[in-house]
């Protein structure tokens, strides 16, 4: 059977591996240009099973719009295999959005006996880029801006456990064998020390920083800080339209606005879009309700961190993207002569 839509870089793999060993089907699945591709043979009930639990139970970030099934005479496997994602023909298979870091990841993040303590590329199967880093179809690991990344055994080890939340994760990383941050300064000279203490010492100093995630560059101030949110705004010729504040949480996001239960869901989800959000009149100058940030009487776009770089800081931070109206993000180091550069 081949099954297309969204489906790679979600699960499905692992999830078809699991649904057939618990049916005690055999076959194998892979990727292909096109999506999913799964051979399964077994018991009638079985397989009738299979496939109604195929699109039932079909992993939360998937969306399956077709599965095209084709009966045969059994090929004989002896168990189920996840085989190597086949790239021949043109690539018509959807490719994931980015998702934002899971509350497993997070827990994670902060657990100081955790070997992924506050490593900012932290990710799992249910979470972490998919667009940013696919390069071409099948979306397996040597076709991501990971295969440049050998795993370590301990990362390989989870790649390949079907029980654990990183199997044929393919941005499955550490501090061991993953990327890095690297701090620099307007030169392109590399900063010494911890890049995510230093880089928040410069926003408090009222620096503008500009930080790499998902999709490019967008560049930072402290919220509170008017005089960053003025230059901010001068750099990006944006005199009245108002920044996004992008608060740690829920409860420091509700400070700076009125947040109903639909406007929760959207800050907590898995998008993690930016919300148009009523002000709070008691909200702290300069976070949301100062000129520099968002002009009377603008109410504040509001976000929540969909990258885990972006859950480091702990105080509201105005972000916005490293771009002159109407050219896109950038997504390299931009030259010194932008006018978004850092300082």
């Amino acid at each position: 059977m081949h099954v297309e839509g969204l489906v790679q870089g979600v699960g499905f793999r692992p999830f078809v591996y699991s649904l057939a060993n618990r049916l005690g089907l055999a076959g194998r699945v892979h990727n292909d240009v096109n999506g999913v591709h799964i051979e399964v043979e077994g018991a009638h009930a079985g397989v009738e099973e299979f496939l109604t639990a195929l699109e039932r139970d079909a992993p939360a970030l998937s969306a399956i719009e077709r599965v095209t099934v084709v009966s045969g005479e059994p090929a004989g496997h002896r168990g189920f295999t996840i085989a190597t994602g086949d790239p021949a023909g043109p690539r018509r298979a959807l490719v994931s959005a980015d998702t934002a870091t899971c509350d497993d990841c997070l827990r994670e993040l902060a657990d100081p006996a955790d070997r992924r303590h506050r490593y900012p590329f932290i990710n799992c199967a249910g979470c972490g880029p998919r667009f940013t880093v696919v390069r071409g179809a099948p979306g397996d690991r040597p076709m991501t801006t990971m295969a440049a990344f050998g795993m370590c055994d301990d990362c390989a080890r989870e790649y390949h456990d079907p029980a654990g939340r990183r199997h044929l994760a393919q941005a499955t990383c550490c501090p061991a064998c993953g990327p890095r941050l690297r701090l620099r300064d307007p030169r392109g000279t590399e900063l010494c020390g911890d890049p995510i203490a230093c880089a928040a010492a410069l926003l408090r100093a009222g620096h503008v920083v500009a930080v790499k995630g998902l999709g490019g560059y967008h560049l930072a101030v402290t919220a509170s800080d008017e005089r960053a949110a003025a230059a901010l705004r001068g750099r990006k010729h944006r005199e009245e339209k108002p920044f996004a504040v992008m608060a740690a949480d829920l409860a420091q996001a509700r400070l700076l606005a009125e947040i109903d239960d639909t406007a929760a869901a959207l800050l907590t989800g898995r998008a993690r879009p930016i919300v148009l959000l009523p002000r709070r009149d008691s909200a702290p100058t300069g976070a949301s309700s100062g000129a520099p940030s968002a002009p009377r009487p603008a109410p504040p776009p509001a976000s929540r961190p969909a990258a885990s770089p972006s859950h480091l800081p702990s105080r509201p931070v105005t972000a916005a993207s490293a771009s002159c109206c109407p050219t896109p993000p950038c997504t390299t180091s931009c030259s010194r002569n932008s006018p978004n550069r850092s300082s």
